[in-house]
């Protein structure tokens, strides 16, 4: 029976830049944050650490640093993920190597595939490790979508044991197509109640970099049997949750972030500032929030 990597909320923590580089102080500062605040998880190097804007010295340092900090006190799940199949063996080689818990290994984007090269593709990679690998599901980014079936049989691979799922209407038919240790993990601060409530085991999320405690309290109330706790904490976070995908995430996280003080710079181009029209309304959703 393969056990979960984890249970309740991962953070997709976003990745501070300078205009030199990668602000490992600030990293180490973000990370210890996010422990003493009681997250079940991070993921470094994911979308919202906008690892595709990384060149993979930097990409492979940042993952290091982020295992040798957490130091084990939760589990660390690096993302490797490419649309080059050997590229992504190439990172999570690594990142197995420097102690990664897990790799996130997303959906291959713009060449694509079919079904049966996304089976072939996530299974080279799995057996190129001992690790577990969760799969990410994320059509909006990649206009690719993983089928259940294809799901069921990589499910099926001993250490493909979870998939952060972004397509909230298949949940249901992969949580019953796949074996019962295969985890489900939401990729939609907006949809984690729901997925919860199918079968789903908890989320790689945004919001968490600027509440972790409460993306906590928002699985953990459900997996605990409070399910009217966890819905009035899943109805309070929308306002905040529609605030930060205002424009192309992580954008709006990191203009949050630099509003609450924490001094995570920039996003990387091509990723640019926010537009003032939305910024204004971050803003207010902040202060609505009492987090400005």
């Amino acid at each position: 029976m393969r056990k979960p990597i984890f249970t309740g909320a991962g953070v997709a923590i976003i990745t501070p830049f300078t205009e030199d580089g990668v602000n490992f102080e600030k990293l180490e500062e973000l990370i210890e944050f996010q422990i003493n605040e009681g997250i079940d998880s991070i993921i470094i190097c994911g979308t919202t650490g906008e690892a595709s804007t990384m060149p993979d010295d930097e990409h492979k340092a940042v993952i290091k640093f982020a295992v040798d900090k957490v130091n084990k006190r939760v589990p660390v799940i690096a993302g490797t993920g490419s649309n080059d199949t050997k590229h992504a063996i190439s990172l999570s080689k690594y990142a197995e190597e420097v102690g990664a818990d897990a790799i996130l290994s997303v959906t291959p984007y713009y060449n694509k595939t079919t079904q049966k090269g996304l089976y072939e593709h996530f299974k080279l990679i799995a057996n190129s490790i001992k690790i577990p690998v969760i799969l990410y599901n994320v059509p909006g980014r990649t206009n690719l979508n993983i089928d259940p079936q294809t799901i069921k049989q990589l499910s099926e691979i001993e250490n493909i044991v979870a998939i952060k799922e972004c397509n909230l209407n298949q949940v249901g038919e992969v949580i019953n197509l796949c074996p019962e240790d295969f985890t489900v993990y939401s990729g939609n601060d907006d949809q984690v109640l729901p997925l919860l409530a199918l079968g789903g085991k908890g989320v790689i999320s945004v919001v968490a970099n600027i509440l972790p405690r409460k993306t906590h309290e928002l699985v953990a109330t459900f997996l605990a049997g409070n399910i009217e706790e966890s819905r009035k904490i899943q109805l309070s976070l929308l306002d905040l949750i529609k605030a930060l995908f205002i424009e192309v995430s992580p954008i709006p996280v990191k203009a949050a972030m630099n509003l609450m003080g924490m001094e995570v710079g920039k996003c990387r181009m091509p990723l640019v500032d926010m537009s003032e029209k939305n910024y204004n309304v971050l803003k207010q959703t902040l202060q609505n929030y009492g987090l400005i």
